[in-house]
């Protein structure tokens, strides 16, 4: 299988939200209680029942035009992911075939190390299952090859599921058909990202988008050095434990000592 990468083009979205609610059908993600914030986005931010949500947002562009821009909001599946490298169960892991981001939360003991280590704040724990939860690209749907909910949904051609190499292919071309301020997102961060944006307007001007999304220097730093420092002092407990062995042969328990008075002898006299 070739690695894989969803697009989305924000020119061609309507913000109709039927990604949103074919995410939430698909995963059984139930409802939640929020609040209006002033305009259509709802919820406002990712949530342990919410993998995905689009944003709205009213902008004025250089000459003065008001404009709509929408957002699709979820995890990126990165390349580098810091999720996968910080995670002490193997919760969170590649996926072998199209190299996006799993989790299996059964194995996840939320202890909330990848919500401190994305660099896109995905993650998102729940207090009542004491998990952590965040889209899988529809793992269960990919891996029999249909494409994700949320790209089967899509009534306007705005979401796009394919092969790595045509995806980014198509992105450019798209920029190019756009000509202006529009720009690819996404391919040029940790090593890639297996969600990528095709954006009419400059990146910076999207509210709540990471301009400059980095892995944190203590998870590089926990990756570069002190993670294989850690396997090499394992390993030279193990082999010096099995030196021991070698020289000095099993331990065995002393032999009884019959000089030693029995106490318990002793007290009954």
């Amino acid at each position: 299988m070739a690695e894989k990468i969803k697009l989305y083009d924000d020119a061609k979205c309507t913000a109709c939200r039927g990604c949103q609610l074919a995410c939430k059908q698909w995963n059984g993600l139930k409802a939640g209680q929020t609040r209006n914030t002033g305009n259509y986005q709802n919820p406002p931010s990712l949530q342990p029942n919410t993998y995905m949500f689009i944003h709205f947002q009213d902008y004025v562009d250089e000459g003065g035009n008001v404009k709509w821009l929408f957002r699709k909001e979820a995890c990126m599946h990165c390349t580098d992911a810091a999720c996968v490298t910080v995670c002490p169960s193997g919760a969170l892991y590649y996926n072998k075939e199209f190299k996006t981001v799993g989790l299996n939360r059964e194995k996840c003991i939320g202890c909330k190390e990848c919500m401190m280590a994305c660099p896109f704040a995905v993650p998102c724990y729940d207090a009542a299952t004491e998990k952590i939860y965040k889209c899988d690209m529809c793992e269960s749907r990919i891996s029999n090859g249909l494409d994700p909910a949320c790209v089967k949904a899509c009534p306007t051609g705005a979401l796009k599921w394919g092969d790595k190499d045509a995806m980014l292919k198509t992105a450019a071309d798209r920029v190019k058909e756009l000509g202006g301020n529009a720009a690819i997102y996404g391919d040029k961060f940790v090593g890639g990202t297996h969600m990528m944006y095709v954006l009419k307007e400059k990146a910076d001007v999207y509210e709540g988008i990471k301009k400059d999304p980095r892995v944190p220097f203590s998870v590089t730093l926990w990756k570069s050095w002190l993670k294989p420092l850690s396997l090499l002092a394992a390993g030279g407990v193990i082999a010096g434990s099995f030196l021991h062995y070698v020289i000095h042969g099993p331990k065995r328990p002393d032999p009884e000592d019959n000089n030693i008075p029995n106490e318990k002898a002793e007290g009954g006299k």
